[in-house]
């Protein structure tokens, strides 16, 4: 199950990709730049909320192995 940052990241990533090609379309190099910091940045989000998710689940079952 996905957390808030990796919903996040992946709805910045398509925002992203959609004004890249909006800019090649149009010849808007302003637009295809933008569009690609969105991208990276998504990108970004979702591998934190990767780790947050890896973290959690190893303290869980940390947690499972502490009670015995």
């Amino acid at each position: 199950m996905w957390n808030k940052n990796e919903r996040d990241g992946k709805s910045e990533q398509v925002k992203g990709k959609i004004k890249q090609a909006v800019g090649d379309l149009t010849g808007d190099d302003t637009l295809k730049t933008e569009g690609g910091v969105e991208g990276a940045i998504g990108k970004a989000k979702i591998a934190v909320g990767q780790a947050q998710r890896k973290v959690g689940a190893a303290v869980e079952h940390l947690r499972k192995a502490a009670k015995g």
